[in-house]
């Protein structure tokens, strides 16, 4: 499984929803990325959040998502 980063805000509700999605697609291992504290980040990804990144490809899944597309995003 490639490496996986979800880019995240603190207190919100829709990234412990993605949380859920990728556990229900099998999703055990990834590394969270929070933008509160970085303007780049937070003007790059803005209302976008929260988005799954590919690290080996680059590749992003903006939300919403559900399981399925967590599984083919990762085909």
């Amino acid at each position: 499984m490639p490496t996986l980063t979800l880019i995240q805000r603190d207190d919100c509700h829709l990234c412990d929803q993605a949380w859920e999605r990728m556990a229900e697609a099998g999703v055990a291992d990834f590394d969270p990325l929070w933008i509160d504290d970085d303007l780049g980040l937070q003007a790059r990804y803005g209302e976008r959040i929260p988005v799954l990144r590919r690290e080996d490809t680059g590749a992003e899944l903006d939300w919403p998502f559900d399981a399925a597309a967590v599984r083919a995003f990762l085909r």
